[in-house]
């Protein structure tokens, strides 16, 4: 995960934290760049990374044509949330970073570790409408939908 974010960059930039980061924020992070495209800016990452992306997640975003088979769990940095412009936490809790100035929401989404495919698809509509309301919300039009 890169802050490679310059100043002239105006371009809203938005970070999905987890625990994990192997199935909610990544099937955000795969949303919200599906919908936004180049015209905002998006990363992930989790606060106890696993060691690999959960494969139902995987399978279901592969369903709605999404790849985010080649993505992994990574941890956040202090240099990415201060580049964010929005921080999106779904259960990391306290162990979430928090900076004054930025917009945080923590988002109530079940986690799909352990659920099977049907849970997880209702896991991952979900996660898509809510990222379709925040591109909304940050002014950003999506490109598919």
């Amino acid at each position: 995960m890169n802050a490679d974010r310059s100043p002239a960059d105006h371009r809203p930039a938005v970070l999905f934290l987890c625990i994990e980061n192997a199935g909610r924020s990544q099937m955000a992070l795969g949303f919200f760049r599906h919908h936004a495209g180049d015209r905002a800016i998006g990363w992930s990452g989790g606060s106890a990374p696993a060691a690999a992306i959960n494969p139902v997640a995987v399978e279901v975003m592969a369903e709605l044509g999404i790849d985010i088979a080649a993505e992994f769990p990574k941890p956040w940095t202090d240099e990415v949330v201060r580049s964010a412009d929005v921080v999106i936490t779904m259960g990391c809790g306290d162990s979430c970073p928090f900076y004054p100035g930025k917009r945080y929401e923590d988002w109530k989404v079940t986690d799909p570790k352990g659920g099977d495919i049907e849970h997880v698809r209702g896991i991952r509509d979900e996660i898509e409408q809510r990222v379709l309301q925040l591109l909304d919300e940050i002014g950003v039009t999506p490109i598919r939908a």
